[in-house]
């Protein structure tokens, strides 16, 4: 961690800022990509993890890398221009938490199920490998920071007056709970809901970083 701190204080707050607005858009332009071209992969079936597996499973898995890269160094650039503010200290930890959480994600792969890749069995293993147990592990974590992120920056907003930037954060923060909620029920198209709670917070948190970064 201490590395991490160094090098963040070394990088200017703007590009430090522009590593966040920039996450989101890699994340969803690589992953609806490989939605859209990956042979047997259904999002309302299989979530966006399971694109790490299979021959071009590398894909998903270098896109967690980066984009839980840029996160974190955006977490440095949101706690320089947040610091004294309110909402300064806990917004940029949760967002660092929520990159850590991305990269490990990356690192541990969850397991082939429910008909991907092409040719594995229907439905879900009778049991989880390590490595998808932990994968689940971090996406929780990075989910419920980054929901967290959001009911925090709102409170930010609030605090500096702009009433409709604190409704949009804590509307990010609900957008994650109900997706992942219900993904997490086993209801219809759960992974398709998931996908857009946590792409909206995301998308959300980038264009905090990108309103922030003209400020810095």
């Amino acid at each position: 961690m201490t590395a991490i701190a160094t090098t963040g204080a070394s990088i200017s707050t703007r590009t430090l800022l522009t590593a966040a607005a920039a996450a989101t858009p890699v994340w969803a332009l690589v992953s609806l990509g490989q939605v859209l071209t990956r042979e047997g992969f259904d999002l309302t079936r299989h979530p966006l993890s399971a694109l790490s597996t299979g021959s071009l499973g590398w894909i998903q898995i270098v896109n967690f890398l980066i984009v839980g890269a840029l996160v974190i160094a955006g977490s440095f650039g949101l706690r320089r221009v947040l610091s004294g503010k309110p909402g300064g200290t806990w917004a940029p930890r949760l967002i660092l938490v929520n990159g850590i959480g991305m990269l490990a994600a990356g690192v541990f792969v969850m397991d082939p199920a429910d008909g991907f890749p092409v040719g594995t069995p229907a439905g879900m293993p009778a049991a989880m490998s390590w490595h998808s147990i932990l994968h689940m592990a971090s996406g929780s974590v990075a989910f419920i920071a980054l929901a967290a992120a959001g009911f925090v920056l709102g409170r930010y907003f609030s605090r500096a007056g702009a009433r409709g930037m604190a409704i949009a954060s804590r509307a990010a923060g609900v957008a994650v709970i109900v997706g992942d909620g219900w993904a997490m029920t086993g209801g219809r198209a759960g992974s398709l809901t998931l996908a857009v709670g946590v792409t909206t917070a995301m998308a959300w948190v980038s264009l905090v970083a990108a309103r922030l970064r003209k400020s810095a």
